[in-house]
């Protein structure tokens, strides 16, 4: 049985209340705000039944309308990187902002912003020919969002394939064999020391479920576990990729209770399309046509062992 009430949050100038959504069931408590989707806390049972809030975040609206990180956040049009921000769907070439680098992220500088199982689901339709990848940013550290770090945590990821980026975090093009490659997590690994073995601060990379022509349906996707507290999260998605990212550009933002998140101090599972790809042909369409349904859905499941 899940409870689920309502109350007002904040408001913002000109744009009406933010509601703070609660679903509570025996095990998990989820806080949603009517803000962009914002997920703002999942707290779960451990080991020993003491509940955590394993997701970071802001004790206060104004956080979330200055953040920068994506702390949470439903993002879109177009989630992910998109190289030089810009392309051309239909002859015609558009310009979006630029706010990473030389790359336009996560829908530029305004984006979108049961039991238990959490169950994100994606649905739009589209007037014009346009490019569409929705994911949810949410930060997790199963040790509790005021632990340090998640070197402590083992993840693993049901795919044989990633896509290695370049120098401004744009996909290659090429599709490469996690086997033999510090990107192999086919099977658990511990967090810590396999950040030692990866190019750059930390995983940001996009990790290949499926491919072009697979049929759509939900796949397992990863399992994080924290073996101290006995927290473990799986995540199942219709998505094809799923963007691993280790938090490697927090620098000291102060969140929940004033506590600091910095580098490494959380991860990512960004289940989405693959980055770019309205730009790399040879990945999944993420174009979306006139009468056409664009539906995904993500599940979030949180247990112990």
């Amino acid at each position: 049985m899940t409870d689920v009430s309502v109350q007002q949050w904040g408001e913002v100038g000109g744009r009406g209340p933010v509601d703070l959504w609660v679903l509570q069931s025996a095990q998990v408590r989820v806080e949603v705000l009517s803000l962009g989707a914002i997920l703002r806390s999942v707290c779960c049972r451990g080991r020993e039944g003491h509940m955590e809030d394993v997701v970071l975040g802001f004790d206060h609206l104004e956080g979330y309308l200055s953040d920068q990180r994506y702390l949470g956040a439903t993002v879109g049009r177009v989630a992910n990187r998109i190289a030089r921000g810009r392309f051309v769907v239909e002859g015609k070439e558009y310009r979006l902002d630029i706010n990473n680098g030389p790359n336009a992220l996560h829908g530029g500088l305004r984006g979108f912003n049961k039991g238990e199982t959490l169950t994100a689901e994606y649905q739009a339709r589209s007037t014009k020919t346009t490019p569409i990848n929705l994911t949810n940013h949410s930060y997790f550290n199963l040790a509790g969002q005021a632990a340090a770090d998640i070197y402590d945590h083992q993840v693993s990821i049901s795919a044989q394939s990633y896509l290695p980026v370049d120098d401004s975090s744009i996909p290659t093009g090429e599709i490469r064999r996690v086997k033999g490659t510090p990107f192999d997590l086919t099977t658990p690994v511990l967090i810590g020391p396999r950040l030692k073995e990866v190019p750059g601060p930390g995983f940001d990379h996009n990790f290949c479920l499926s491919f072009p022509g697979d049929s759509w349906t939900e796949r397992d996707a990863t399992r994080v576990c924290h073996p101290a507290s006995g927290r473990v999260l799986e995540v199942s998605t219709s998505q094809p990729g799923v963007q691993f990212y280790t938090a490697n550009f927090l620098d000291g933002l102060t969140g929940k209770g004033g506590v600091r998140y910095r580098k490494h101090s959380s991860f990512c599972l960004e289940t989405q399309n693959w980055p770019d790809a309205v730009n790399q042909a040879p990945f999944p369409s993420c174009l979306l046509c006139p009468g056409e349904d664009y539906h995904h859905v993500t599940r979030f499941t949180f247990t112990t062992v």
